[in-house]
């Protein structure tokens, strides 16, 4: 045998000890077949836990008893650990009725359940003399979202527990807590509910000084350490300025607005149609618009149009809608502005202020802006200056005016600035500080650093 047979022999002998690998394909689509079949099992159990917790927190499945939820707000305070307070304090039969006719709480698209009755607290309860109140700690659930609320109920005096209906309701980790309702024709009504331990001082009635401050009228002090204050507000065509104090070791928990409502069997006050038309002279603003926004001002002041003199510094427009900047000085006092926009039956506040009443008609004043139809704070200021050339924003931001003095400058939101104004011969005006983003609007203008500009 030669060489060449025996080297065939032996690759063709090597060959048939080879293992060939089977076709791959049949196994990868089997493979891929459980694989496509385990993902639909793994989506379709996922679809159905989502609709499960889609149920339970819209409230359509319900949830195990006792199964923990996750608290959204609400936490123990030193007032929800106080004790109940008010003439009601020892009547617990009716206070046990209460906690029966408690009705479930809904807001738009949500509907938050009573989780246990048995735990509801009442903070408060009483007679008063046209009046039966109380404040109760609510816990609260919505599908897996837990809350606490502190809620307002109120009645005729006397009223049985399923005579009462719900009133106000805020956060379950509020200190303080206000019931205001005022009246033009018969007596009012304040109540402070605070931590036991704290006292409650509270005045009624108020000015605006010439130099540009709030002055408050003395305070009533109610029982020391008592943490509660309950005062019967005499009649007036609108709420006084009721504000209220309270403190606890040297500590001021609470400095504030007493909130809640003024009501009147009268028209609102406005101003005459002479000072609507002497205000107007040379401005471009639609009638109704500035009438609306004049009595807007006057209920947010708590001023009466009578000795009050109102004032237009400019009108434009701002996010493509009438804008305008208007004034209010009552005799004697500082002068208020504000700034608004948009139209007779949809505007925006944008800015109140208080002013001292020197020098007030010639100042520059700026206001930021929050982004059309929502909160959220933008970097965009507005300028203001009547009369001036040119504008500066601090430190040295320059500010193009047009012809009616209006500009617009960026400002970080947070970043402090005052604008100033020169006039044609270039010498510089008053500067005045571009106030800061205000995040509470109830009290009155100038109550607070953000609303006015003297320290």
């Amino acid at each position: 045998m030669n060489t060449e047979t025996l080297l065939r022999e032996a690759l063709s002998s090597g060959a048939g000890a080879l293992r060939v690998p089977e076709d791959p394909w049949p196994g990868f689509a089997r493979r891929e077949r459980t694989h496509r079949r385990n993902r639909r099992i793994r989506r379709s159990v996922a679809a159905a836990v989502l609709a499960v917790l889609a149920g339970a927190q819209a409230g359509l499945v319900p949830l195990p008893v006792g199964m923990p939820g996750i608290a959204v707000a609400g936490h123990a305070t030193a007032l929800t650990n106080s004790p109940t307070r008010g003439s009601l304090a020892g009547d617990l039969a009716w206070q046990a009725g209460m906690r029966q006719q408690i009705k479930d709480v809904t807001d738009p698209g949500e509907l938050w359940r009573v989780t246990d009755r048995s735990k509801i607290k009442f903070l408060y309860a009483a007679d008063l003399p046209d009046r039966r109140l109380a404040l109760a700690l609510v816990s609260l659930r919505f599908g897996f979202l837990t809350d606490q609320a502190l809620v307002w109920y109120q009645g005729a005096p006397g009223a049985a527990p399923a005579q009462m209906s719900e009133g106000s309701r805020v956060d379950g980790g509020t200190t303080v807590v206000t019931y205001l309702e005022g009246s033009s024709d018969h007596p009012g009504v304040l109540v402070v509910v605070a931590p036991q331990g704290s006292t409650v001082s509270v005045s009624s009635g108020f000015r605006y000084t010439a130099a540009g401050r709030v002055e408050h009228a003395p305070p009533i002090v109610s029982a020391p350490g008592s943490g509660l204050a309950e005062v019967i507000l005499p009649t007036a065509p609108a709420d006084p300025g009721t504000t209220v104090t309270v403190t606890s070791g040297g500590r001021t928990l609470y400095s504030g607005p007493g909130f809640g409502g003024w009501a009147g069997s009268g028209e609102p006050p406005h101003f005459s149609d002479a000072a609507i038309d002497r205000a107007l002279r040379g401005h471009r603003l639609d009638r109704a618009t500035f009438q609306e926004w004049t009595a807007a001002a006057l209920r947010d002041s708590r001023l009466q149009p009578d000795g009050t003199t109102l004032g237009l510094r400019w009108t434009g427009t701002v996010h493509g809608q009438p804008a305008a900047l208007l004034t209010l000085q009552p005799a004697g006092g500082g002068v208020l502005v504000y700034a608004m926009h948009g139209s007779v039956a949809l505007y925006r506040q944008d800015l109140r202020l208080l002013l001292p009443a020197a020098g007030a008609d010639t100042r520059p004043i700026a206001w930021r802006m929050r982004a059309e139809g929502r909160d959220d704070r933008t970097d965009q200021v507005v300028v203001v200056a009547p009369g001036a050339q040119r504008a500066t924003l601090s430190p040295a931001t320059p500010v193009t005016l047009d012809s009616s003095g209006f500009g617009t400058a960026t400002l970080a939101p947070d970043a402090a600035a005052s604008v100033t104004a020169y006039a044609a011969e270039g010498s510089a005006s008053v500067s005045t500080p571009v106030p800061p983003f205000e995040t509470d609007s109830g009290g009155l203008p100038g109550d607070t650093p953000k609303t006015r500009i003297v320290d």
